[in-house]
């Protein structure tokens, strides 16, 4: 297996494969908002100069996230890569499905990871005070589409690929078993969120043996209510979150990390100096102070996604789940739809385990008119 994982988008491959020109694509793939938010001009200082950090970046961000401390990355992808290096080897959970970067480099720094399944209804399943165990543990591969083995029922073990790093681990195994736990909320692709309460009782029995907590929070920004950026300076929390997602500036390859403070100087000597360039930190800021354009996105995306979900179950794809920025739709056509939509330029995420399309959200009404249409022309 490649030591690179592939992701949304992707789409010069696309029009290769399928013969349609890049400029005729409709790009559902990724889950980034599609109605960017308006940078004001870039000053050319912030191209002249080196980043600085007292430019009011970190200020801004402490105030959108309600984080007391927090550190600028290069994207959540930056620190999924970092965090690894900063402990030494453990064993480390993953809640599954998930971003599959993040259980690819804590492999590829020597930690043990071990998948851990929860069914959808995982608010339903796991009581308040967050004493549940979890029951189905096993290893799992990323997958070409960019994430692990997907959800299933506790206790039931999924298909697991041979080879190097698989495991089968029929024995109940208990949380006190890890040293690290990584969580993706809400959840990528099915948009399972867990409620904070949970998510806080599992960080004070893993804190208090010196394990971490990992939040990927990199499609909150929609749903507020239920991140852990209030509580990330407890030792042991680490929430990354994205700006790329919400804001639609996923080329600024913007990020945060919001941990303890010790924590934050290690990763950041790691990572070193200039980690996000200038001309990035100067829009990152007007965006998360733009508390106008942020308050009226909200309800526009909640409403686009409604809408969404409403067109593909229409269309014989009901969705599973989804947050504001995409819809889950599990289907036994997957290819088949996948290849449909192809062949007429709209680019979606696939994925085989289970078969599931994800769709992102189209902008301006005739992306909407597009896919309709693109929906309503199968054979």
């Amino acid at each position: 297996m490649s030591a690179l994982l592939h992701h949304g988008g992707r789409l010069r491959a696309a029009a290769v494969r399928y013969g349609i020109p890049l400029s005729d694509w409709l790009d559902l793939s990724t889950g980034v908002n599609p109605q960017v938010y308006p940078v004001p001009p870039v000053p050319v200082e912030a191209w002249r100069r080196l980043p600085e950090e007292e430019d009011g970046l970190e200020h801004a961000a402490r105030a959108y996230y309600g984080a007391d401390f927090l550190l600028p990355v290069a994207g959540s992808q930056a620190a999924i890569q970092a965090l690894p290096r900063l402990r030494p080897p453990c064993r480390v959970g993953v809640l599954v499905p998930a971003y599959a970067e993040h259980a690819h480099a804590w492999r590829q720094a020597g930690h043990e990871v071990i998948a851990l399944e929860v069914g959808w209804n995982v608010r339903q399943r796991i009581p308040a005070n967050g004493r549940a165990c979890w029951d189905s543990l096993g290893s799992s591969q990323p997958t070409e589409e960019g994430f692990g083995t997907p959800f299933v029922a506790q206790r039931t073990m999924p298909t697991l690929p041979e080879g190097e790093g698989a495991k089968r681990e029929e024995a109940t195994a208990r949380d006190h078993e890890l040293d690290v736990l990584i969580v993706v909320n809400p959840n990528n692709p099915t948009g399972r969120l867990i409620s904070p309460e949970v998510l806080l009782a599992w960080h004070e029995r893993l804190a208090a043996r010196g394990g971490w907590l990992v939040v990927d929070e990199a499609f909150m920004d929609a749903t507020p209510d239920y991140s852990l950026a209030a509580h990330a300076g407890r030792p042991g929390l680490i929430v990354l979150r994205s700006v790329g997602k919400y804001f639609g500036l996923a080329g600024a390859r913007a990020g945060f990390v919001l941990a303890e403070a010790d924590l934050l100087d290690r990763m950041a000597a790691l990572l070193g100096p200039w980690a996000l360039a200038g001309p990035s930190r100067w829009a990152v800021q007007a965006a998360l102070t733009d508390r106008t354009w942020q308050d009226a996105m909200r309800p526009r995306l909640t409403a686009s996604s409604a809408r969404l979900a409403e067109l593909l179950g229409a269309s014989g794809l009901p969705s599973a789940g989804g947050t504001a920025l995409f819809q889950y739709c599990p289907t036994p056509e997957a290819v088949r739809f996948h290849d449909h939509l192809a062949r007429q330029g709209i680019w979606v995420r696939r994925f085989d385990q289970p078969a599931a399309l994800r769709f992102g959200l189209p902008g301006e009404a005739s992306q909407w008119h597009r896919l309709v249409e693109a929906l309503n022309n199968r054979a």
